[in-house]
């Protein structure tokens, strides 16, 4: 992957992997996932349980361990629900992937469970993976990767009625703000250095749509983003495809009339190899055809549009699509606040997660996360691929239970709490008491 080993890998990715793993397990232990409701007037109760069949997991190539098809995010939230797994490999790391799955067997033998609760695939032909989530016996499929993939992953899934969770691209859009601006540019001007080039810029949060005021603040900034990307060594991309992405994002920014300022020519050294690489667009050009310039570039490259006004701003936050995040920067003494009124409830709406004064590459896994976003940064708005409880939903079904006789009723629903640790929705309050009980007291 060129990836380097540390700390990226060694101190990084692998310990957050197992954080999440073991969050994961502590969700499943717990059981307040599956959401236990109790109406014992109505003598209904409902919870969240398995989909009844294999979840189809296809990982990216970027996170070789923590977004694994085998013992990443979305591998860990369908087993936790109760699901076996059908995991795909990615070509990038077949052999990381078989390592987890050998893992996975000995986990899966040391708990009791089927041998067949995790199954892997290697590589096939895009054919397949349609029929593959659009097949009758499986119950939900998770992909994270491009965007045209995803959509005929989803073109499939949709046709057959199967669910499918998708996380597929994001420009993630900065807006810089005018106090901010004259207060910490330079500062800013680092900081959006520093995501771009993170991981060569191979990260789906990556900062690759910034919105400064035109003028002589914004023009010192573009500038000096300028100088750090043209002095910055050339990155080590993950593989030929992602190459070949940005040079098709460069061609599509160019032929849309941005302007090249920075990179734009052939690295030199080892490996695929690409210059960071930044745009420059004027405001009224991007309202003209917004479509062109949002569209993800995987890697070190950027655009930067120069909005002539506060207006311009939120008018270009109103045009954008769905994304995975958006960050605002303002003036730390409130000079901005009058424009940040303006902008946020446009922005607001067409991402998942919103920064005030930070760039977006990081993502907590926390129960509060959404790395998620509107579509086409994901097929749905309303999950998230991070964070436990929230991302086992995904993959699990809402039962009810009518008048069930109790001692036929799952143990999460009877009247007594099965774990003690557990919270139910028991008459209108979360709860940990048993049902029948006083549950006017948590």
């Amino acid at each position: 992957t060129a990836l380097p080993a540390e700390p990226r890998l060694g101190s990084v990715e692998l310990p957050r992997t197992l954080d999440q793993l073991r969050k994961a397990a502590a969700a499943c232990r717990d059981r307040t996932w599956s959401r236990a409701t109790i109406d014992t007037k109505a003598g209904l109760r409902s919870m969240y349980g398995p989909l009844g069949g294999p979840v189809v997991v296809m990982g990216p190539n970027n996170f070789p361990f923590a977004y694994n098809a085998v013992g990443g995010g979305d591998f860990a939230s369908a087993l936790a629900a109760g699901n076996p797994v059908i995991a795909k490999a990615h070509p990038g790391h077949p052999a990381t992937t078989r390592i987890l799955a050998e893992a996975a067997r000995e986990a899966l033998d040391g708990a009791g469970l089927p041998p067949a609760s995790v199954q892997l695939l290697y590589h096939f032909e895009q054919q397949d993976g349609l029929r593959l989530v659009a097949h009758p016996a499986v119950a939900a499929t998770a992909f994270t990767g491009s965007r045209p993939s995803g959509l005929a992953l989803k073109a499939a899934a949709d046709e057959a009625g199967r669910p499918i969770y998708l996380e597929m691209s994001s420009a993630n859009p900065v807006f810089v703000l005018p106090g901010a601006l004259d207060e910490r540019g330079d500062g800013i001007a680092v900081e959006l250095f520093e995501s771009c080039t993170l991981a060569a810029g191979q990260m789906c949060t990556k900062p690759g749509l910034v919105i400064v005021p035109d003028g002589p603040a914004g023009l010192a900034f573009v500038d000096r983003v300028k100088t750090t990307f043209e002095a910055a060594e050339p990155a080590v991309l993950l593989g030929a495809r992602v190459l070949e992405g940005l040079r098709e994002a460069e061609a599509r920014l160019a032929r849309s009339g941005a302007e090249l300022v920075a990179g734009g020519r052939t690295a030199t050294g080892t490996g695929f190899r690409y210059n960071p690489t930044l745009f420059v667009l004027p405001g009224r050009e991007f309202l003209k055809n917004p479509s062109a310039f949002q569209i993800e570039s995987f890697g070190t490259l950027s655009l930067i549009v120069k909005a002539a006004d506060a207006a311009e701003m939120a008018a270009i936050a109103a045009s954008l699509e769905g994304h995975l995040t958006g960050s605002i920067y303002s003036h730390a003494g409130g000079r901005d606040e009058a424009a940040y009124a303006a902008l946020e409830p446009a922005l607001r709406v067409k991402v998942g997660r919103l920064l005030n004064d930070g760039m977006p590459t990081g993502v907590a896994v926390s129960p509060a996360m959404n790395h998620g976003g509107p579509y086409p940064a994901t097929g749905h708005p309303g999950f998230t691929a991070v964070g436990f409880p929230a991302a086992i939903t995904r993959f699990a079904a809402l039962r009810c239970y009518d008048r069930v006789r109790p001692d036929r009723l799952p143990p999460e629903l009877r009247d007594e709490n099965p774990t003690g640790s557990m919270w139910r929705f028991i008459d209108g309050v979360w709860t940990r008491g048993p049902a029948g009980g006083d549950a006017t007291t948590p």
